[in-house]
């Protein structure tokens, strides 16, 4: 058996032992869940939304699908999902109880609780038996986990065959002088604005650090096949400052 004590992961510009992360992810998220929707505008500049609607164009959500939403603390992407496909079913799992509370308290949530269940749960280890779900979505939520081909490796087990992997995460731009730009934006506005709009600037400045510690698109895709999904690609959006990686149990 393989001792972990020692194994070390990225949290920000820190390295930490594995085991730590989890639990301070959890602190970043308790302290941002009630202002989890504007920090979404401010780190994505307002075009998350359109980010959103693509990964359901790509996804294109059928009726009587099963969706899990992994990280899916305040059901946006449950919610498109839904009103997208006409009937079916999502889970949203998150590891954090206030995102999910947030979430419950949104209208849609309501309007939709026959087709909704809200469970805490570890992305790493999901409280699901195997080949339970039609499609896995994570949308912003995979670069905070601890291991994340650990991430990919049970989103395999938990969908059925036909099944459908779909990523949404903040990436790389192409470009050496865009990033640049991008990474300045990042730095010196977004941990400002976390501190005027949710009087937290620590948070945000994790999670933009947690942005550039996140693998490219390919280094990512190569992750998305080694755990065992095929006919897999990704697309970028907006020039890469986001990307959409698909995959397929077959």
């Amino acid at each position: 058996m393989t001792d972990n004590t020692d194994k070390t992961t990225h949290f920000g510009r820190e390295t930490i032992p594995e085991g730590e992360k989890a639990g301070r992810v959890q602190g970043v998220f308790n302290s941002v869940a009630s202002k989890y929707d504007i920090m979404n505008d401010v780190m994505s500049v307002g075009i998350h939304r359109v980010w959103k609607d693509a990964m359901m164009d790509w996804l294109a959500p059928r009726p009587g699908q099963r969706l899990l939403d992994v990280a899916g603390g305040t059901g946006d992407i449950s919610f498109r999902f839904l009103k997208r496909a006409g009937q079916g079913h999502a889970t949203v799992l998150d590891l954090t109880e206030p995102m999910l509370v947030e979430g419950r308290k949104r209208a849609e949530a309501a309007d939709m609780a026959d087709s909704l269940n809200w469970v805490a749960g570890d992305a790493m280890s999901l409280p699901f038996p195997d080949n339970s779900f039609d499609v896995y979505t994570i949308s912003f939520g995979i670069r905070n986990v601890t291991v994340p081909q650990q991430a990919l490796n049970e989103a395999f087990r938990v969908l059925r065959l036909g099944g459908r992997l779909m990523v949404l995460e903040f990436s790389q731009l192409p470009n050496e002088g865009l990033q640049k730009l991008y990474d300045l934006y990042s730095f010196n506005v977004i941990p400002r604005m976390g501190q005027m709009i949710a009087g937290d600037r620590d948070s945000y400045q994790y999670l933009v650090e947690s942005i550039r510690n996140f693998p490219d698109q390919d280094t990512f895709l190569a992750m998305v096949r080694q755990a065992g999904f095929e006919n897999s690609k990704y697309r970028n959006l907006s020039m890469g400052i986001a990307a959409l990686h698909s995959g397929w149990k077959i």
